[in-house]
């Protein structure tokens, strides 16, 4: 996916993300601790500034001020905070930029930033009982991202051993696939692309009705415990 659609894709998630914050804030989001939907505007919204930020001065010290706790001034916090993110990334994804994994440029922020906000819009839709669905194809970007960049990090930073076998994904409806460990893999776990995105970051269970595994089950959901994503 290019720059474009990468910044367009986010501009959309993060203006459907602003929607919700017409409901009920104090919704406790699932999937995110004890965070209540307004805990996590603030979070989404004090990201957008930290990674402009990363982008503009090049560094990752910067810790965004607390959000406004009124609605309506929450609501335009986080929609200056959305222009303020936008706005550094539409440049150049080989830009240099601070980045928590390489590469070291834009175009990291500019992908991370969308699959970032994916979820969490659906978190945020998932909290007021209106989960929507999600693009197949930035889904399956997202697939990619925690095999390339999210898991491996896991493992850099101690949280998890690399793998000793191989898994592999399948998407049903784009037809894609992942491999993620070495060798050839111990089992095939099958979904849309967007439920295997959801699986990767804790949203839905592995032995869910989505689901269709194939090989040695066991096994696979010994990976998929990783811990692959934070």
């Amino acid at each position: 996916m290019n720059t474009t659609s990468f910044l367009s894709h986010l501009h959309r998630e993060l203006d459907t993300f602003r929607d919700c914050l017409d409901g009920d804030l104090s919704a406790r989001v699932e999937h995110c601790g004890d965070w209540t939907l307004r805990d996590l505007a603030e979070h989404l919204g004090g990201e957008n500034l930290w990674v402009a930020t990363a982008v503009t001065e090049g560094h990752g010290d910067f810790i965004p001020p607390a959000a406004p706790r009124e609605r309506g001034a929450l609501v335009r916090w986080f929609d200056e905070t959305s222009r303020t993110l936008l706005k550094a990334l539409d440049t150049d994804p080989s830009v240099p930029a601070w980045t928590f994994h390489p590469p070291h440029t834009v175009g990291f922020w500019q992908r991370r930033r969308c699959l970032e906000t994916l979820v969490h819009r659906w978190d945020a839709e998932h909290a007021l009982g209106t989960p929507g669905p999600l693009d197949a194809g930035l889904a399956g970007d997202g697939v990619a991202e925690v095999f390339d960049t999210i898991a491996p990090r896991q493992v850099v930073r101690g949280r998890a051993r690399p793998p000793k076998y191989a898994l592999r994904l399948q998407a049903v409806d784009t037809g894609a696939s992942w491999t993620y460990g070495p060798g050839t893999p111990v089992a095939t776990l099958s979904a849309r692309a967007e439920e295997l995105l959801l699986l990767l970051w804790g949203r839905l269970p592995a032995d869910g009705e989505a689901f269709v595994w194939d090989g040695d089950r066991q096994a696979g959901q010994r990976i998929l415990e990783g811990p692959l994503t934070a």
